[in-house]
C-alpha cells in the first residue's frame, strides 16, 4: 500500500510511483516536472536578495547600460545598444574570419549554469548566445579603450570625459546583477588581442582604480596584487569579483577557534570618545581598509574616502559576499557590521572625520551616518566576524572602564552647560 504525507492539504511528499510517472512522461504540476533533472549550479551571479535589497533598490540596478540577462531588454537601456554595436564592430575587425559564433556557442551551457533561477526568464538558445557576444564585446572594448589598445586614429565611443555618462557606466558594470562570466570575456579578449597586450584581468582591475585605492596597493607590494590576479584569472568569477579580489590584496586571514556571539553593543564613537578611547587613522602606509586596531584605549582606523558612488559599490560587493558559500572571510559585510556600530549619528561621523578616519565629498555628515545605518540591514553576522576581537576588546574595555564611561556620561549630561547644574543628582 503506498502512502504520502501532506503539509496543508496541498503538496504531498512524492512516492516512487509518482517520480516514475514523472520520467515516464505523463503531465503533471509544474511545481514537479523538473524535480528530477535538478542540480547544484555553481551560482556565481546572483539576483540580490530580498533582505539586503529592501533598505536601497537602486544601489543594486543598473542606470546606463545593461550586462548579462537580468536586465537584458528593458526599454531604459535601448539607447546604449547602438555603441554596443559600434563596440561590436570594432571587435570583430580586431582579425579576420574571426569563428566567433562557434566559441559562444561552446560557452553557453556553462555561462547558464553562473545564473541565479535562468529557467525562469526564459530566454532562448539564440537570445542567450547573442546577449553573451554583444554584451561581451562591449565590455572588453569598453575596457581596452581606456588604454588606448587600438589604431590612434580610432576615436573612443563613449567619451571618457563626458563624466557622468562614464562614471555611470563604470558604476554599472560593478553590479552583481549586471555581470558575465569573466571566462566569456577572458575568451573574447584571448581571441583578439595583440601580442604585447596585458591580461585582460589586468586591464580590468586598473579600469576600476575609480573604485579601488590601485596605487596605494601597488606601493605596498610593488606589483604582486596584479600579478596574482593575472596568474588565477580562472578562478575569477566576474569583474565584481576581480576587484573584491583586488581590494582585499594582503589583507591577513584571521581564524578563531571561539564559536561564542557577543550579547553586548560596541558604543558608538561619540560615547567611546567620551570614555576615554583614542582615535587615529594609520600613519603607517602598509594598511588596508580592513587593519583596524584597538590597543591601550587607541581604536586606529584607515583614512576611507566617501562619495556618492560608494554606497552602491560596497552594497554590491557585501551582497556577493553575503550569497556565495566560496568568498571566506566576509571582508566588506563585516566591515559594514562594524561600522554600523561605531556610526549612529552625524557627531559620530564628525568626530572620525576630524580625526582623519573618513574622507566624505557628500555635502553633510548626517548623510554618510545614515550610509553606514542602512549598509549592514539584511547582513547575517557570522561567529567568524573579522572584527570579533577588536570588538570584543572594545567591550571589555569599557566595563573595566566602567567609572570612567559613567563619569563621562555624568559630564556630558550635567556639566556640559551651566544651566543644567542645578539638575545634577549630586546637588
Amino acid at each position: 500500500m503506498e502512502h504520502s504525507i501532506e503539509i496543508d492539504d496541498q503538496i504531498p511528499l512524492l512516492s516512487q510511483t509518482y517520480q516514475d510517472e514523472i520520467e515516464g512522461g505523463r503531465k503533471v504540476d509544474p511545481l514537479f516536472e523538473n524535480l528530477f533533472n535538478s542540480r547544484v549550479k555553481p551560482i556565481s551571479i546572483f539576483k540580490v536578495n530580498v533582505g539586503l535589497r529592501e533598505s536601497n533598490p537602486d544601489a543594486y540596478t543598473p542606470k546606463m547600460v545593461s550586462i548579462g540577462p537580468y536586465h537584458n531588454g528593458k526599454p531604459q537601456f535601448r539607447p546604449m545598444q547602438k555603441n554596443k554595436l559600434l563596440y561590436l564592430r570594432r571587435f570583430l575587425r580586431r582579425k579576420e574570419r574571426l569563428d566567433v559564433d562557434s566559441c559562444i556557442n561552446e560557452l553557453e551551457e556553462e555561462a547558464r549554469n553562473c545564473y541565479d533561477d535562468i529557467e525562469d526568464l526564459k530566454i532562448g538558445s539564440r537570445e542567450f548566445c547573442e546577449m553573451l557576444l554583444l554584451d561581451g564585446c562591449f565590455v572588453v572594448e569598453f575596457i581596452r579603450e581606456r588604454f588606448e589598445i587600438g589604431p590612434r586614429q580610432e576615436d573612443e565611443i563613449i567619451k571618457s570625459d563626458i563624466g557622468c555618462i562614464y562614471n555611470q557606466i563604470l558604476r554599472d558594470l560593478m553590479l552583481l546583477e549586471n555581470q558575465l562570466p569573466f571566462f566569456v570575456l577572458d575568451k573574447l579578449h584571448e581571441m583578439t588581442k595583440q601580442d604585447d597586450e596585458l591580461p585582460l584581468a589586468i586591464q580590468a582591475v586598473i579600469s576600476f582604480t575609480f573604485f579601488v585605492d590601485l596605487e596605494k596597493l601597488i606601493d605596498q607590494h610593488k606589483y604582486e596584487p596584479l600579478i596574482n590576479i593575472a596568474s588565477n584569472a580562472r578562478d575569477i568569477k566576474h569583474l565584481l569579483h576581480a576587484v573584491h579580489i583586488l581590494s582585499c590584496h594582503g589583507n591577513p586571514t584571521k581564524t578563531s577557534k571561539d564559536d561564542t556571539t557577543w550579547t553586548k553593543a560596541m558604543p558608538n564613537a561619540t560615547e567611546l570618545s567620551e570614555a576615554g578611547v583614542r582615535f587615529s587613522n594609520h600613519t603607517n602606509s602598509n594598511t588596508n581598509l580592513f587593519d583596524i586596531k584597538f590597543e591601550d584605549g587607541l581604536m586606529t582606523i584607515p583614512c576611507f574616502k566617501v562619495a556618492d558612488e560608494t554606497e552602491s559599490f560596497l552594497r554590491n560587493l557585501i551582497a556577493y559576499e553575503q550569497q556565495s558559500s566560496e568568498v571566506q572571510p566576509k571582508y566588506f559585510s563585516d566591515f559594514a557590521l562594524f561600522m554600523d556600530h561605531l556610526i549612529d549619528s552625524d557627531k559620530d561621523v564628525n568626530l572620525l572625520r576630524k580625526k582623519g578616519i573618513i574622507e566624505h565629498l557628500m555635502g553633510e555628515d548626517k548623510e554618510v551616518a545614515s550610509l553606514f545605518n542602512k549598509l549592514g540591514n539584511g547582513v547575517t553576522v557570522y561567529p567568524n566576524f573579522y572584527f570579533k576581537q577588536v570588538f570584543t576588546n572594545v567591550v571589555k574595555h569599557c566595563d573595566e572602564n566602567r567609572w570612567s564611561r559613567r563619569w563621562a556620561s555624568l559630564k556630558h549630561n550635567y556639566f556640559s552647560s551651566p544651566w543644567v547644574g542645578t539638575d545634577c543628582p549630586f546637588m
